[in-house]
């Protein structure tokens, strides 16, 4: 079983960039895929971006492409969502998950591990 913990969220205006990181532990964290999720209030969660535990392949969703990237550090048990040109609505609650068996998926329920979450709040 692993453990998510996400930082990095912050109140920023629009335009401007912020990392947030998700650190892992108490499993074989580079054997694991990782997605970031996001929910803004009143809306249902979606999928942000993911990245494969060993192809280091990438999927991004549509409105954050070009914008977003996502990264990982095996041996640090590290992930990390770069947030460039951030719009106000990004706002939202930033979730990381993983997963041992769907690759880069994009829906909820492929993932088995969640974080706690971190507020990003975009100003216009």
């Amino acid at each position: 079983q692993v453990q998510l913990v996400e930082s990095g969220g912050a109140l920023v205006q629009a335009g401007g960039s912020l990392r947030l990181s998700c650190t892992a532990s108490g499993g074989s964290f580079s054997r694991y895929n990782i997605g970031w999720f996001r929910q803004a209030p009143g809306k249902e969660g979606e999928f942000v971006a993911a990245i494969h535990w060993s192809s280091g392949s990438r999927d991004y969703a549509d409105s954050v492409k070009g914008r977003f990237t996502i990264s990982r550090d095996n041996a640090k048990s590290m992930v990390y969502l770069q947030m460039n040109s951030l719009k106000p609505e990004d706002t939202a609650v930033y979730y990381c998950a993983a997963n041992s068996g769907y690759g880069l998926g994009t829906a909820i329920w492929n993932y088995e591990y969640w974080g706690q979450g971190t507020q990003v709040t975009v100003s216009s």
